[in-house]
């Protein structure tokens, strides 16, 4: 890869920093990925880091701007490639990122480490694909592979920990569902139990307005629940109406998920997550050691 970077345009991460006011062709994988916001303005944007062999961690942001969330890049799942095409380099208080310009910047997105097609599944109008592109996709997933995310001290925490505020967690998704039209809910855990909610209803209340012994309006089947873990926490968490379009595609009962900046509260005497505009969700491969942790 290294003998061929040069001629074919590409900058490795590690090399993009230092071109500060200039464009850049990228090919790296998306470590994590932000719900897409409107702006200020009349635009939308959403936010990445992207990550390579030349610069594993923390990551690099890039701020993706267009006319319409459609048009915004949506990856498939979190870990997959993406490609880069004159993307201009900034720094911002100190930190270096990478814009997408609407105007003359272009993107594709290539399936992750586990992908066969060499061809991107999703690309921007202004995207060309070159010859050489497949195969420096291929020796990327081929890093990817072997590749282990040092969290180092991470911040991320068990739901034996939660408290309400925004955190990052760790979970499995269970199951995910249409609580009410257009209101979705999942069920995540990581093998804790969560510490007890203070109830501060006032007991001459419970009769008129007892508290609920379930978030959800209906009670899921018990084949269903036969099926959950028996020991630890399942947490609720609700996708805040607008996101659920932006983030359901890419929660997979069965899979682990880190989630950054996730809202914890306490609800009727429960706990439960929301997922914002403002969370992210951040690359989970299952031998990722925060996951080994939990399942032990």
């Amino acid at each position: 890869m290294e003998a061929h970077r040069d001629d074919y345009k590409f900058l490795e991460i590690r090399d993009a920093v230092a071109c500060i006011n200039q464009k850049v062709s990228l090919l790296a994988v998306v470590l994590e990925f932000g719900l897409p916001k409107k702006s200020k303005g009349t635009d939308w944007y959403c936010t990445m880091k992207i990550i390579d062999e030349s610069h594993p961690q923390p990551g690099l942001s890039v701020n993706f701007f267009a006319e319409s969330p459609e048009l915004l890049p949506r990856i498939a799942s979190v870990g997959d490639i993406i490609q880069l095409s004159s993307v201009m380099m900034r720094c911002h208080h100190g930190e270096v990122n990478a814009v997408f310009d609407k105007r003359f910047s272009s993107f594709a997105l290539y399936e992750g480490k586990d992908g066969k097609d060499l061809c991107p599944y999703r690309s921007s109008s202004r995207f060309h694909a070159r010859d050489l592109d497949s195969n420096f996709v291929a020796e990327l997933r081929k890093w990817l592979s072997h590749f282990q995310l040092n969290e180092g001290s991470s911040s991320f925490l068990y739901l034996r920990d939660i408290k309400e505020e925004q955190l990052d967690l760790v979970c499995k998704i269970l199951h995910v569902y249409e609580v009410a039209k257009n209101e979705w809910m999942a069920l995540v855990w990581d093998g804790t139990d969560s510490a007890p909610v203070i109830i501060r209803q006032r007991l001459e209340d419970e009769m008129d307005n007892p508290l609920p012994l379930q978030l959800e309006p209906l009670p899921l089947s018990r084949d269903l629940l036969r099926t959950f873990p028996t020991v630890g926490t399942i947490l609720h968490v609700i996708i805040e109406k607008g996101n659920e379009k932006h983030v359901l595609h890419l929660l997979n009962p069965g899979k682990w998920m880190k989630f950054v900046n996730i809202r914890c509260e306490a609800h009727s005497g429960l706990w439960r997550g929301v997922i914002t505009p403002f969370t992210r969700l951040r690359y989970t491969p299952n031998e990722d050691c925060l996951v080994l942790a939990r399942k032990k």
